[in-house]
């Protein structure tokens, strides 16, 4: 890697979000699936699981299985030794700012310091209007209860709620008084597993926008996760630079997370056949869009020129690890050795 940072890798756990628990009845039976594929990840290489900040399934809503991000990142805390928890990325208009970084804290305090606490402004407006999210709370471009607010206002209510996070995981009663969130000397104590505000909970900051949330990166943020093709995500980490050296911030800092949708396939699968109880009813050219579909070493040389553009943090996504865990064994056994 370009700057020596030692590239590092994450796996998602099947919460139901993406209809990854559908063959599973038992919701008791589900949430274990779940917490055995982050055993699995403990027992690996990975330096960390992930979990979605979702409530409704994807790519539409149904009556299936979507467990709670915070809940269940407090109890695969408990339940690995080793390994980091995430979320890519919880939503900022479903929880108050400071009660966002009291829960990270407390989560923190239970992982033993092994909290990623992932963040984002939100997008997925039907679940966000079917819970009764409202908007801002003051002004008068308010967004009445269970109302989705513009991009612009969702991005200025997510400016302010970092800065209010950050101010809780440093300050003792610290105050802030914005359009849309104040805070009038809240106690957060402990601020993390370590005790003090010089450890700071790593803040993972989720989204590639260049005027607010990049530079939020680089004011605040620990980590950023972007996406997008080669030459976009070459060009945010040129912006993210650009805020770093604004702001006097060291780049080299900040990890540089992607996430990437994997499918491996044997050498001698057809991929048609081997993707057909991943994909359902969705066509295989369409289930290509989103998904890298392909053998360990294609795999491989489809990740690595992110890497090459700055990528030092890949969080994978692999289909059916509730019912098989071989495919994430797989995984870390010919890819990342080969990346790493």
């Amino acid at each position: 890697m370009a700057d020596g940072t030692r590239l590092r890798f994450g796996v998602f756990v099947p919460q139901g979000w993406r209809m990854d628990l559908v063959e599973i009845d038992d919701p008791v039976e589900q949430f274990e699936a779940m917490t055995n594929v982050a055993r699995a990840a403990d027992a690996g290489p990975w330096d960390s699981v992930w979990v979605y900040d979702h409530f409704h399934t994807v790519p539409e809503p149904t009556m299936e299985t979507t467990f709670e991000c915070w809940t269940i990142s407090a109890t695969l805390a408990r339940d690995t030794r080793r390994v980091n928890v995430g979320q890519m990325v919880g939503c900022n208009g479903y929880r108050n700012p400071a009660l966002y970084a009291k829960i990270a804290s407390t989560v923190d305090v239970a992982s033993h310091g092994r909290l990623y606490a992932g963040i984002g402004a939100g997008w997925y407006e039907h679940e966000w209007r079917a819970y009764g999210f409202g908007g801002a709370s003051t002004g008068g471009d308010a967004t009445p209860p269970g109302g989705f607010p513009a991009v612009p206002e969702r991005m200025r209510m997510f400016r302010e709620a970092v800065e209010v996070v950050h101010r809780m995981w440093t300050e003792d009663k610290p105050s802030f008084a914005g359009k849309h969130y104040a805070i009038d000397g809240p106690i957060n104590e402990p601020k993390n597993a370590a005790g003090t505000p010089d450890k700071k909970v790593p803040l993972w900051i989720g989204g590639g926008g260049e005027k607010v949330t990049l530079k939020l990166v680089a004011q605040y943020g620990d980590a950023c996760n972007i996406g997008g093709d080669l030459d976009t995500v070459r060009h945010k980490l040129d912006v993210l630079k650009g805020h770093c050296e604004t702001v006097g911030r060291d780049y080299g800092e900040i990890v540089k997370s992607m996430s990437f949708n994997v499918h491996l396939v044997g050498q001698n699968d057809d991929p048609e056949v081997a993707t057909e109880k991943a994909r359902g009813t969705v066509p295989y050219d369409e289930y290509g869009k989103s998904f890298h579909v392909g053998t360990a070493a294609e795999i491989t040389e489809r990740i690595r020129p992110f890497i090459e553009a700055g990528i030092d943090y890949v969080i994978v996504y692999i289909p059916r690890v509730a019912y098989d865990h071989a495919p994430m064994e797989q995984f870390a056994a010919e890819v990342i050795p080969q990346l790493g």
